[in-house]
């Protein structure tokens, strides 16, 4: 008899029963590397520390997940291995081991990363929201909400927000935001943290420097041949930002 109760979890598992607290159906973000950067130091090493993958999607119903890191996104067959332990199969023979301990998604260790961990996105906003977003959001608003003062440069005095879905009021010059998680941004910025701001179609990379409530930005100068791919240093400070 024991098989036949065992069954039922098996097609729970995999078809995403969402009344059981053991369900994996949904999406999942690296909560420990957003408090890691909440705290305002170097956001990129406080990324990687408990990545380098930062969101997953789970599909029990489509057989499916993937995930995110920040800059590249893939998707894989979900099989289940046992009742507490899935298999995620991507192209090329590659394999994750994802499984529940209590109310977070562990991505098993590997020679490639250690173990991470991963909490239920918020429930507020779309499924069909774009690979990494929902980390991203999180992410945002926790190093970023609130409101910031113009401390020195263009706009002193003023009142900034950056808004967790990427929206920027106050900063003079720019109404959207993309903070650099990893990829070919990272690689540009080397040691430092970058930002890119935008104003209707025209946008540039600027780096960045977090300590603590106090945010400096800085000219990206760009030392790097027409022909080769850009290396950014720090350039002059533009602003002076602290978080009242």
């Amino acid at each position: 008899m024991r098989p036949l109760l065992i069954a039922p979890l098996f097609i729970c598992l995999l078809a995403g029963c969402a009344s059981q607290p053991g369900d994996p159906d949904g999406i999942w973000i690296n909560q420990a590397a957003i408090d890691a950067a909440r705290q305002g130091g170097h956001l990129r090493e406080a990324l990687l520390a408990y990545g380098p993958n930062l969101e997953w999607r789970i599909e029990p119903q489509r057989r499916r997940a993937s995930f995110s890191n920040g800059y590249e996104h893939d998707e894989g067959q979900l099989v289940s291995e046992t009742e507490q332990r899935l298999r995620v199969d991507f192209y090329g023979d590659y394999h994750e081991y994802l499984s529940l301990d209590d109310a977070e998604l562990v991505q098993a260790a590997s020679g490639t990363w250690p173990e991470q961990r991963f909490v239920r996105a918020p429930t507020a906003g779309s499924s069909y929201a774009p690979p990494g977003s929902r980390f991203e959001q999180a992410l945002y608003g926790a190093y970023l909400g609130g409101t910031w003062s113009i401390r020195q440069g263009l706009g002193e005095g003023g009142l900034v927000l950056f808004h967790a879905d990427g929206r920027v009021e106050g900063l003079p010059g720019a109404e959207r935001y993309a903070l650099c998680l990893a990829g070919d941004c990272a690689a540009m910025s080397g040691e430092f943290d970058s930002l890119w701001l935008q104003l209707g179609e025209q946008g540039q990379a600027w780096l960045f420097e977090r300590d603590g409530e106090r945010l400096s930005i800085f000219d990206a100068v760009n030392q790097a041949q027409l022909d080769e791919m850009p290396e950014y240093r720090k350039g002059p400070q533009r602003w002076q930002l602290e978080r009242q």
